[in-house]
C-alpha cells in the first residue's frame, strides 16, 4: 500500500516551489514583457492555490490516514488551477505548459491504473482546451516594441527553464517516493522477521511445556528411589555423600520446573522501572554466584545520573546469558562496560576468548545455531528475541584487541512514561 500521506506532503512542497515559479512569471511578464495580463483574475487563481496549500498542511497534522482518492482529488485540483493560470497567460503558447505534466507523472508513480488514465484524460483534455482558448500574453498589433524574433527567443527561453524545473520537481517527487517506498519494504521485511521469530518462539514454548510436563514423572522417580537408596545404605558415608549430591540436582531440576510453570505470570508482575546501574549490578551478582571461577572489571562511563529502564526477570535472564556466554569463552579478565546517552544506555562484555568467525556471525540470533560447540544454540536467540520487546538489540563483534565485544542497546524509560 502506496504511503500518501508522505505523498501528499511531498506534492505540498511541490506546489509551494511552483506557486513561487508562477508568481515570478506573473512579475516578469508584466514588467519584463509588458504583456498586458488580467491580475484580477489571475491573482485569486494563485490565491485560490495556496489556500489549498495551507489547507492540505493542516490536514496533514491531523490522525486521519490519507486515502487513494483523496490524493487524486488533489492532484485534479492543482491541474485545474494550473489550468485557470496559464488561460490567463497564453495557454498552449506558454512555454510553462508541461507543468500540466508534472501531476501525471506523480500520479503514474503513486496511482493505481484507474485513477492514473482518469488524470491522463484530465491533462489531454486541459492542454486540448488551452490550445484555442486562452488569452495572449502579447498584442502584436497594439505592442510593436516587441518583434516576432525576440518573441520567439523568449518563448525558447521560457521552455528552456521549464524543462530544467520540470526535472527536478520530478527528481525530486520520485526519489522521495523511491525512499518511501524503500523504507516501506523494510518496515515489511522486519515485520515479516518478527513473524518468524514469533513462530520459532511459540514452537520453542511448546516444546519446552511438553518436555517439561514429560520430565515431571522421571524426576519424581528419581527422588523416590534416592531416598530409598539412603535408607537401604546408612553404612557407608561415602555413597550417602554422593546419594546427597544427586538429591540435590533433581531437587533443582523440579524446582526449576515449577519456575517454568509459573514463569509467565511472574513476568507480567516484575517488570518495573529500575537504574541502569542497579540492573548491571544484580545481574553480575547473579553469576558470581552461578560461576564463581569468574573475573571481570566493571566501567561505568556515562555521565550523571544512571538512567532507568523497564526491567523484568526476562530482560535480566538476557543479560545474564550473554554474561555467561562470555565466560564460557574465557572466565577471566571480562571487561563490562556500563554507559548511556540522552536516549539509549549501552552494555558491552568484552572476553578475551577465540572471538566469532565470518560464518558464525552471519548465522548469530537464529535459533540452533551455537559458537560454542556445545549447547542447544537457543540462549542467544532468546536474548535476542527478548531484547527485541523491549526495543533494544544486541550486536557481535570480533574486538581488535582479540575476543568479542558484545554490545546490547536498550531505550530510557522515563519514569512519567
Amino acid at each position: 500500500m502506496a504511503n500518501h500521506r508522505e505523498n501528499l506532503l511531498q506534492l505540498s512542497y511541490i506546489r509551494t516551489v511552483t506557486l513561487f515559479g508562477q508568481c515570478l512569471a506573473v512579475i516578469f511578464a508584466i514588467y519584463g514583457l509588458q504583456a498586458e495580463l488580467n491580475i484580477w483574475l489571475i491573482g485569486p487563481a494563485l490565491a485560490v492555490l495556496a489556500l489549498l496549500n495551507l489547507i492540505t498542511y493542516a490536514r496533514l497534522m491531523s490522525p486521519w490516514p490519507v486515502t487513494e482518492p483523496e490524493f487524486f482529488t488533489q492532484l485534479i485540483a492543482d491541474m485545474s488551477l494550473y489550468g485557470a493560470i496559464l488561460f490567463h497567460m497564453g495557454g498552449a503558447t506558454n512555454p510553462f505548459i508541461f507543468l500540466l505534466l508534472v501531476p501525471l507523472i506523480i500520479a503514474s508513480a503513486t496511482l493505481s491504473k484507474r485513477y492514473v488514465w482518469l488524470v491522463a484524460i484530465t491533462v489531454v483534455v486541459i492542454y486540448s482546451s488551452l490550445l484555442f482558448y486562452y488569452e495572449p500574453l502579447i498584442q502584436l498589433e497594439n505592442n510593436h516594441q516587441h518583434r516576432v524574433m525576440e518573441l520567439f527567443d523568449f518563448h525558447i527561453v521560457g521552455m528552456w527553464i521549464n524543462f530544467l524545473l520540470t526535472v527536478l520537481v520530478v527528481t525530486y517527487f520520485i526519489v522521495r517516493m523511491q525512499q518511501s517506498m524503500q523504507k516501506q519494504q523494510e518496515k515489511l521485511e522486519q515485520e515479516r522477521e518478527k513473524r518468524i521469530q514469533d513462530q520459532q518462539l511459540l514452537s520453542l514454548a511448546t516444546m519446552a511445556a511438553g518436555t517439561a510436563h514429560e520430565l515431571g514423572t522421571p524426576l519424581s522417580t528419581m527422588q523416590v528411589l534416592l531416598k530409598e537408596l539412603e535408607h537401604e545404605h546408612q553404612a557407608n558415608p561415602e555413597l550417602l555423600e554422593d546419594i546427597e549430591l544427586l538429591r540435590q540436582q533433581t531437587d533443582i531440576c523440579a524446582k526449576r520446573l515449577k519456575q517454568m510453570a509459573q514463569s509467565v505470570k511472574q513476568e507480567q508482575s516484575s517488570t518495573r522501572l529500575m537504574a541502569a546501574t542497579l540492573i548491571i549490578d544484580e545481574t553480575i551478582e547473579q553469576l558470581m554466584i552461578q560461576r564463581p571461577e569468574v573475573s571481570y572489571s566493571l566501567l561505568v562511563s556515562g555521565q550523571g545520573d544512571s538512567p532507568s529502564l523497564n526491567c523484568s526477570t526476562s530482560l535480566r535472564q538476557s543479560l545474564l546469558n550473554l554474561l555467561n556466554n562470555a565466560a564460557d569463552a574465557q572466565p577471566k579478565d571480562i571487561a563490562i562496560e556500563l554507559d548511556w546517552d540522552q536516549q539509549h544506555v549501552f552494555f558491552r562484555i568484552h572476553d578475551k576468548g577465540p572471538g566469532i568467525s565470518i560464518e558464525q556471525s552471519e548465522n548469530l540470533g537464529k535459533p540452533f545455531v551455537t559458537t560454542k560447540g556445545k549447547g542447544l544454540g537457543i540462549g542467544l536467540f532468546l536474548t535476542a528475541t527478548t531484547l527485541a520487546r523491549y526495543a533494544g538489540d544486541v550486536r557481535l563483534y570480533n574486538h581488535p584487541n582479540g575476543g568479542t565485544l558484545t554490545e546490547v542497546t536498550l531505550p530510557i524509560r522515563k519514569h512519567h512514561e
